[in-house]
């Protein structure tokens, strides 16, 4: 296994530290840490973003909806360049630490908050940072109320949006933090890969339970991000809330240092992701050429021409899996959206005599424990189960495990449209302005059934995506996993939109009216459910016909 270029700290050029002394679980565990430090960090701001945009921020519903989704893809797509950067130059180390440097330092100025509450104590202000400041602490600036546009709407609300300046601020530094996590993602994942040898038959084995409880790690960080942070966001201050995420990820930096010693790094060569694949091709056409041309060694070319000839072809046979998952990532867009919109409109107390309101984005925790007890029950129950039945290692193949959690998807889309349908009736009974005689409790199944196939799809596309690439480009393998989730997010934003223009001519109602009484999320559900299964028969059909890499390997 090789990491694009030489990485800081080896012993010497080429070489890779000897394995008893590096890598393995004890290295892993550093760079989990890392990982989990900046999930805290990214789900900080995702995942209440579309609160702060339709409250503080005056967007419309579906103007909000579709801005967290092209921030949420373009999140998701960098890491293409990400992935390039660190496999044909910087190496996944250097871009690891190069990415969280500027997670913490004044590119992400929302981490600068705690200075200026300190700041204001010591001079003797008491007020504390409040909604109108925005994401970064840095807009609390520009945030006033008379920096705000106001303006009546239609029905004589008053709405309020903030000054150019602050929402120009704002989204230079929310684009920053894409950029990142951006280094993050593709790198992180492959260098905790990395530190199992594929060779080794027991380190081959942990490789795979590595991405398991990777995600089971990651998983556990956004839920508790989701639960605690949009409480703080909504009843304390935004700029706490934004802030205190990017001190997670100052000590995941400290942590990760420190494991440094311990890692296993590998020279690829000097042979970077994006030039790798291109040197692939031109030299395939020239052993072509050589064959054609009826010169010497005959023998050699011909198995040039088909070892480079199968690496062409096996990155070819990856982009219709990849096409047929895109829908897999508009729908991982909807819980940080229109599934907290949702929650927004409905009784949020605990118990009838309860004054504790439960934050909207505070459901998404339910992603996350949903998915910490079905990684156990994949990793204890089905894959033992499934081993014996199959004679696979795995228990079922990459390919299985991602159509099983396609499948839950609809399921899932079926579930919330029929939520939604029963909000909606209860809504006709509700006063205007008050919130839904329904319990937000009515939303968790669709937020645990999504959990669920995040375990199935999400997993299954990190490992395939990873073990279905050329050893010089695991990187470039990741981020093609991740670019599923940006592509697929500027598909719902591209959705969200046309649908709401739509709807909306000739004097009609949105789908996704800023009154969520008077839209229709459900139907939206269900085109999305109906669009998800006629996806799982095209991914079905490329599926059986796809020719893994690496034959799967069989229980002996």
């Amino acid at each position: 296994m090789a990491s694009g270029s030489t990485d800081p700290l080896l012993p010497r050029a080429g070489a890779a530290r000897r394995r008893p002394a590096t890598g393995g679980w004890r290295s892993a565990l550093f760079i989990i840490w890392v990982e989990v430090a900046e999930r805290f960090a990214y789900y900080g701001v995702s995942s209440n973003l579309i609160s702060y945009l339709t409250g503080p921020f005056g967007e419309t519903t579906a103007a909000a909806a579709a801005a967290v989704n092209a921030w949420s893809g373009a999140a998701s797509m960098l890491p293409l360049l990400g992935a390039a950067v660190a496999d044909s130059w910087l190496g996944r180390y250097r871009t690891i630490v190069a990415s969280s440097v500027l997670y913490i330092t004044p590119g992400s100025c929302s981490f600068q908050w705690p200075v200026v509450i300190m700041l204001n104590t010591f001079s003797g202000v008491r007020g504390r940072i409040r909604h109108g400041l925005g994401l970064l602490a840095l807009s609390s600036t520009f945030s006033s109320p008379q920096s705000q546009q106001c303006s009546s709407s239609g029905d004589g609300r008053q709405v309020c949006r903030s000054s150019s300046v602050q929402r120009a601020f704002f989204y230079v530094s929310l684009y920053l933090v894409a950029i990142a996590q951006s280094g993050h993602k593709p790198c992180v994942q492959a260098f905790g890969a990395d530190q199992f040898d594929a060779t080794d038959p027991g380190e081959s084995s942990s490789r795979s339970t590595f991405f398991n409880w990777w995600y089971l790690g990651l998983c556990a960080s956004a839920t508790v991000t989701a639960a605690v942070m949009s409480y703080v966001q909504d009843n304390v201050g935004w700029g706490l809330g934004f802030g205190v995420p990017g001190m997670v990820m100052l000590l995941g930096l400290l942590v990760f240092l420190l494991g440094t010693r311990t890692y296993r790094f590998y020279d690829g060569g000097g042979s970077g992701a994006f030039s790798g694949v291109g040197e692939a091709v031109r030299e395939w056409r020239k052993s072509r050429r050589r064959g054609e041309g009826g010169g010497g060694g005959g023998a050699t070319v011909e198995a040039e021409h088909g070892e480079l000839a199968e690496e062409v072809r096996g990155m070819a046979r990856l982009f219709p899996i990849w096409a047929t998952c895109l829908l897999y990532g508009v729908l991982f867009a909807q819980p940080p959206t229109l599934f907290t919109k949702q929650a927004a409109t409905l009784d949020r107390r605990i118990g009838p005599s309860s004054s504790f309101q439960v934050p909207p984005a505070a459901l998404q925790s339910f992603l996350g424990v949903s998915i910490i007890p079905c990684v156990l029950l994949y990793e204890h129950v089905l894959v033992p189960a499934a081993r014996r039945a199959t004679g696979v290692a795995t228990g079922i193949t990459m390919l299985q495990r991602i159509g099983a959690g396609i499948a839950m998807c609809a399921v899932t889309l079926l579930v919330a449209a029929l939520v939604e349908m029963r909000r909606l009736s209860a809504a006709r009974d509700a006063d205007p302005g008050a919130a839904v005689p329904m319990s937000l409790w009515w939303m968790v199944p669709q937020y645990v059934l999504f959990g669920a196939a995040d375990v199935f799809a999400m997993v299954g596309m990190q490992e395939f995506f990873y073990d279905q690439v050329p050893g010089a480009l695991k990187s470039l393998g990741l981020a093609l996993y991740l670019s599923v989730l940006g592509v697929g997010s500027f598909i719902s934003s591209f959705l969200i939109s046309a649908i709401d223009v739509v709807t909306r001519r000739d004097g009609g109602t949105s789908w996704f009216d800023d009154d969520l009484n008077r839209g229709h999320l459900d139907y939206f559900y269900l085109l999305l459910a109906a669009l998800t299964v006629l996806d799982l028969l095209a991914y079905v059909y490329f599926s059986m016909s796809y020719i893994y890499r690496r034959k799967v390997v069989d229980v002996q």
